[in-house]
């Protein structure tokens, strides 16, 4: 054991040495986005060959991936992907401010999280109008153009990870809207952050408009996004500006209660 290591108090449960100094590395990136080998090694008080070791394997089974031109290490795909399991958690938390904010706009509220360069939708409230949105909880869509994969995309804290995220997605035309280019899509991101809320003006579906704001968690991450989505009709510029003050303010609100 180093010596900067504190002997753990006895407990009834065995403590794995290892496993603790895996979960520590992987705590080393609560504060930092991308960090090298030593500054790991310094955050965890670990020489570089038992750091390595460790960094390794985690990077072989997805939790860490590094740049191979610059040695630099960051969060990998496979957290994402665990963290998208924390559903019933993220539901319990948000269903009743979904369900409140539908009442607030009169228009559909959709829930999403991420899945690589797609979104799930997990929850929906629909409006009482007569018109409906063909979204339905477990569909999966691109996140480019959609408000709400945007506002995920916006708000991400690696921009190497957005910009590899949108390589890996085929940028199809799904209406004459929909950006297809990736300067434009970065383009459209950088709006979004000075807005706060993403907006899709028919670039998933033609005569539907969504705003969407992320839900960023304890360490900053957007983990989630809300939205409000209706039709062309009703969504005029005053509509639009008062959902968006509500979608963003309903996902700040939904997002200081994200323990995690």
């Amino acid at each position: 054991m180093d010596n900067n290591e504190k002997t753990p108090k006895k407990s009834s449960e065995p403590s794995i040495q290892s496993i603790n100094r895996a979960v520590k590395v992987l705590q080393c990136f609560e504060g930092h986005t991308q960090l090298t080998l030593t500054e790991i090694c310094s955050l965890v008080g670990l020489h570089k060959s038992t750091a390595y070791g460790i960094i390794t394997t985690l990077k072989n089974n997805g939790f860490i991936e590094k740049d191979e031109e610059t040695g630099i290490y960051r969060l990998g795909i496979g957290l994402y992907k665990l963290a998208s399991h924390v559903n019933i958690d993220l539901r319990t938390i948000c269903v009743p401010l979904v369900h409140e904010l539908c009442d607030v706009t009169g228009e559909t509220v959709n829930l999403v999280i991420p899945d690589e360069n797609h979104i799930i939708y997990i929850e929906k409230c629909e409006s009482k109008h007569s018109m409906r949105i063909s979204t339905t909880i477990g569909s999966r869509l691109p996140m480019y153009c959609t408000a709400v994969g945007k506002a995920i995309l916006a708000f991400h804290q690696d921009p190497d990870r957005v910009s590899q995220l949108l390589d890996q997605t085929q940028l199809t035309a799904v209406t004459k809207n929909t950006l297809t280019s990736k300067n434009a899509i970065l383009a459209e991101l950088e709006a979004t952050r000075r807005r706060g809320y993403a907006i899709d003006q028919e670039e998933l579906e033609y005569g539907l408009v969504c705003i969407a704001a992320p839900i960023i968690n304890a360490v900053g991450a957007p983990i989630a996004a809300i939205s409000c989505s209706g039709p062309l009709q009703r969504m005029d510029e005053d509509n639009i500006s008062r959902i968006s003050e509500e979608v963003t303010r309903y996902a700040l609100k939904i997002s200081s209660k994200i323990p995690y």
